[in-house]
């Protein structure tokens, strides 16, 4: 097949995001502010996947994400596969993988801890896919974060 006659529109340069859970596609784009950006961005979903059954894809052009960025995408979307594209080929491909540290990013549930009461970003601890708030040491399930 002619690289340039896919299902979704090959990218001259960029980042393509794959294996997206179908459910956070546009949880994934949001974070990482793709509404926002003036370049050409493609967001399919329901596409057929042999690893997770339905999966997401985001193409986007002109863009390549900075560490701080693939950090936030793993607490929404762990084990995506980002694949850098130069010149229509996929120069590196990198699986997303969730810090041992997050900070900035998931607002600690305690209604207490000093991060809900202070202007001062949150910073947890991650073991298992449990994070534990390093300021009250709360401890929550991954998978049900809520997003600052």
């Amino acid at each position: 097949m002619n690289k340039k006659e896919r299902l979704v529109a090959a990218i001259e340069q960029g980042t393509v995001i794959d294996h997206i859970p179908t459910a956070k596609t546009y949880q994934v784009a949001s974070l990482l502010g793709l509404f926002d950006l003036d370049t050409p961005v493609t967001i399919g979903f329901n596409y057929p996947s042999q690893k997770v059954g339905k999966k997401g894809i985001i193409k986007v052009s002109d863009k390549f994400f900075t560490d701080d960025e693939i950090s936030r995408l793993s607490v929404v979307a762990p084990n995506v596969i980002l694949s850098i594209i130069r010149d229509y080929e996929v120069v590196e491909k990198k699986t997303v993988e969730t810090p041992e540290e997050i900070k900035g990013i998931v607002k600690c549930n305690n209604p207490k801890c000093v991060t809900n009461n202070e202007p001062m970003a949150t910073h947890f601890h991650v073991t298992d896919g449990v994070l534990t708030c390093h300021y009250c040491e709360k401890e929550q399930d991954i998978n049900k974060v809520e997003l600052v």
